[in-house]
């Protein structure tokens, strides 16, 4: 299974992104787990989880950031200095 395109995730309401994050959060825990205890497992699919959960938290915070500037252009244009 291939990595998500960014443009697939950027359609994500940020709801459903703060669910993807603690699901691929709890994916990492189960698969360091397994490695600690030697189970089988694929080792390419904690980088694949990792890179995941760094794209996801990514958009996240860009998403807080345009929204936090957004709200501070508006109280600027509503109280002139």
């Amino acid at each position: 299974m291939s990595l998500p395109k960014f443009n697939n995730l950027i359609s994500l309401s940020n709801h459903q992104i703060a669910e993807e994050i603690l699901k691929t959060e709890n994916e990492i825990f189960s698969l360091r787990f397994k490695k600690a205890t030697r189970q089988t497992f694929k080792p390419h699919e904690i980088k694949k989880a990792k890179r995941i959960l760094a794209q996801l938290k990514t958009l996240l915070s860009t998403r807080i950031e345009e929204r936090e500037n957004n709200e501070e252009t508006v109280i600027n244009q509503l109280i002139p200095n």
